[in-house]
């Protein structure tokens, strides 16, 4: 009986390196590619510019394919155990750094039926770096970009987006990621906050910054990283005004907008009704998304509704009436807030929207109500997670514990420990501008 063989790929660019090591495995037995899936690869790597029929399509043209199947998660062992190869093929580069849980978890599940590893050298080539660069880079283009939060919704049950303010912490959602059972986890999408922007600028978040200073925030973090923008615009401001922002910022490559359901002086939402906030009425917020909705030229950009009635004790009916209004103005989302702890309103507006809305998407930022799991927000029908201003919150009191450090002592050996060492910053900046 002639032996198998199990690889592993992600890849949608193939090169030499790639089939080298195919043809070495082919020589071993009949050869199965466990071909990861989008939602995989999108969590692990990043976003595929082909999708998994298309990258199954390259694998079986290449001679010494016998078949290809999917994987479900980056670990094998479900794959293994079920295929049972003789071998598994897989370069060396696996035997330090982020995969070597994966290769340890391999090497497992081989020994409990008497497989074996093969692993031969890692090919480092400048050539195949370069096509990976390329694809990374046309990933940022701004209509390649633009529908990326669709295309995720599609496939994934939650989306998660992350607060970003400046390149840097752009650079954190980009490339922040853990493995966990077998599952790595990364953020899929930005927030760029009004409230974050302003504050990382000095500024207070009564909508003070101009559109086009926060257009400046999201071309910096746009110059940077690659994956999709959710931009925060206040209310909107003017109808007249927010037709022509928005037409900017979906030509920009920004896949989605939220607009709260407010008017006059922005005041944060988590004070509720300790200061003066007014509520727009559903007639001239209507008019706004519609507005709004007729000036976009593409399907591919989401103007999202943000409904302020928990966060000023107007109640659930309230809410709901709005949602369902704002849905049938134009808006292709939902997001609902809440300065409570307790979920349970959230959840209630969830199960009976849900009861009328079945695909419109549902958006919660969880600053209070934060000991909600995303698994648990995936099962009320949310299909988008923001985590609003984290980054900014803990960057904060880090900051300003190192300056009053150095100030305690007179010398900045003591605050050392708390400082990252820059090399390990360098490394999250690009270097092929």
């Amino acid at each position: 009986m002639s032996k198998t063989v199990y690889m592993c790929f992600s890849t949608d660019v193939i090169h030499g390196g790639h089939t080298s090591i195919i043809q070495k495995a082919a020589e071993l037995g009949e050869l199965t590619i466990g071909l990861l899936t989008d939602e995989v690869v999108a969590s692990y790597k990043r976003y595929p510019v082909l999708r998994y029929e298309e990258r199954a399509k390259l694998f079986e043209s290449i001679k010494g394919v016998s078949r290809v199947v999917p994987q479900y998660t980056l670990s094998y062992a479900d794959n293994l155990r079920k295929f049972k190869p003789d071998y598994v093929v897989h370069g060396d580069d696996w035997k330090t750094g982020f995969q070597k849980p994966i290769r340890d978890e391999v090497i497992a599940v081989l020994n409990e039926y008497g497989g074996q590893l093969v692993e031969y050298p890692y090919t480092h080539r400048e050539e195949y770096e370069r096509l990976e660069r390329s694809q990374r880079a046309q990933l940022a283009i701004p209509d390649i970009r633009r529908g990326r939060l669709r295309e995720l919704l599609s496939m994934k049950p939650l989306v998660t987006a992350i607060e970003a303010h400046n390149g840097l912490t752009g650079l954190i959602a980009e490339k922040t990621k853990v493995l966990k059972d077998g599952k790595t986890h990364q953020f899929d999408a930005m927030w760029v906050s009004s409230l974050c922007d302003s504050t990382a600028k000095g500024k207070p978040d009564i909508e003070l910054l101009d559109m086009s200073t926060r257009l400046h925030t999201v071309d910096e973090i746009m110059d940077v990283t690659t994956k999709p923008i959710i931009l925060d615009a206040d209310t909107g401001g003017l109808i007249e005004h927010f037709v022509y922002n928005i037409k900017t910022i979906e030509r920009m490559g920004v896949s989605a907008v939220i607009i709260e359901d407010k008017t006059g002086l922005k005041k944060n939402s988590l004070f509720g009704n300790d200061v003066v906030q007014t509520q727009d009425s559903i007639e001239n917020f209507c008019a706004k998304l519609t507005a709004g909705k007729a000036a976009l030229k593409t399907k591919d950009f989401f103007l999202i509704a943000r409904i302020e009635s928990l966060i000023l004790d107007k109640g659930m009916d309230d809410a709901l009436k709005r949602a369902f209004a704002y849905v049938k103005a134009g808006a292709n989302g939902i997001m609902i807030h809440s300065r409570r702890k307790d979920p349970a309103e959230i959840f209630e507006f969830c199960a009976k929207f849900r009861a009328t809305e079945k695909c419109v998407p549902l958006v919660v930022v969880p600053t209070t109500f934060n000991s909600v799991t995303e698994d648990e927000f995936a099962r009320r029908g949310v299909n988008i997670v923001i985590y609003a201003n984290q980054l900014t919150r803990s960057a904060f009191p880090a900051m300003k514990k190192v300056a009053e450090t150095i100030l305690t002592h007179r010398c900045a050996i003591e605050a050392d420990e708390m400082c990252m060492p820059f090399k390990e910053i360098i490394a999250l900046i690009p270097e092929d501008y």
